[in-house]
Order: C-alpha cells, then sequence, then structure tokens
C-alpha cells in the first residue's frame, strides 16, 4: 500500500469520527435543553403571545391547571404558574382574588388533589363553532364548556365547567368566571 492510500484512508477515518463525535454532542445537548411541562408553560409570553380566541385561552389556562394539580412544584413555579393563569383573569376577577389569597386558596386545593391522590387526565374544550358569543351592557362575553376527566385512587371522575370569558379593551378575551355546568342554567337562545 501506498503512503498516499494509508493518508487517506486516515483522513477518511478521522472525518468519521469527528462527525460521529459532532453527532453525539448534538444529541446530548438537546436532551439537556428539552424543556418540563412546566417549564415550557411558564416560558410562554403573555405579552407577545395572549391566546387570540376564547378557546385558546381555557386551553392555556388547562394546561397551567395540569401543572397545578398534576406536576411537583418549585414554591418559585407554582408562584409563577399563579401570575401566569391571572393574566388569564378579567380585571374584576384579578380585584375579587387578592394574590395572596388566591395563592393560599390554590395550595390549599392543590394539597387536598394530592391527599386524594386526584390527577386532571384529560381536558376537552369545546369546539370553536360551540362558544356562545354575546354582549351585554357595551362588553362582549364568550361561554364555552370543557369536560375534563380526573383520576382519584384509580377511578375515573367526569366533571363538566362552563367558562365566561370577556373581551378586554385591548380585544383579549379573560376569564370572568366559571361554575360546574350542573350548577347552571343557560338560556338556549
Amino acid at each position: 500500500m501506498s503512503t498516499m492510500t494509508i493518508i487517506f484512508i486516515l483522513l477518511i477515518i478521522a472525518i468519521v469520527g469527528y462527525y460521529a463525535y459532532l453527532s453525539n454532542r448534538r444529541q446530548e445537548n438537546q436532551k439537556e435543553t428539552q424543556l418540563t411541562t412546566v417549564q415550557t408553560v411558564l416560558a410562554r409570553d403573555l405579552k407577545l403571545e395572549y391566546p387570540v380566541s376564547p378557546r385558546e385561552v381555557i386551553k392555556y389556562y388547562n394546561e397551567i391547571m395540569k401543572c397545578f394539580y398534576n406536576e411537583e412544584l418549585t414554591e418559585e413555579e407554582l408562584e409563577g404558574l399563579a401570575k401566569k393563569s391571572r393574566q388569564l383573569f378579567d380585571d374584576e376577577l384579578v380585584l375579587a382574588n387578592e394574590y395572596d389569597s388566591y395563592l393560599q386558596n390554590l395550595k390549599s386545593e392543590i394539597d387536598m388533589y394530592k391527599l386524594k391522590k386526584r390527577k386532571i387526565t384529560n381536558c376537552s374544550v369545546a369546539a370553536s363553532t360551540s362558544v356562545d358569543f354575546y354582549s351585554v351592557d357595551g362588553f362582549e362575553f364568550a361561554r364555552l364548556s370543557c369536560g375534563y376527566t380526573m383520576m382519584e385512587n384509580g377511578k375515573s371522575i367526569p366533571t363538566h365547567l362552563v367558562y365566561l370569558l370577556r373581551q378586554d379593551d385591548k380585544k383579549q378575551w379573560k376569564i370572568y368566571g366559571w361554575d360546574l355546568a350542573e350548577n347552571l342554567r343557560i338560556n338556549e337562545d
């Protein structure tokens, strides 16, 4: 074998080895940069990416709720999620729920979920065509339903909530309130 052939083979081996090294390094970096569910929810900048429809507001709110009740949270993550959820609330709802008492009530509810070993396993937001839009006293409202399935000690528990959203002066839909569907009597007009 000639010297040139040996150099050529060594060069090919070096290139393949370097390529394998870079590929492995890239995969390791991707593993390190994958965000947890909580980090993904917290990373959303609502000033730049506010949900565009009532349905999208509730879908994002459900992501926050799943983090509250299904994930192990640090105090910092819990507070960050609480602040995110309040960004989705109408001003009147925010005023009715002072932050410290909202946070304390939230912690109590999360503790109750953990005590009962309850987790949200499914959230099903009504289709966009099922959103009920209407106006009252110059305000635009949207009403939509959302079904939840929770597991508690291996038992499936269905729950159905109806959310009411109001459009603010920036044309953003904000959660005005909610209740169990069974508690509401909605007129079909």
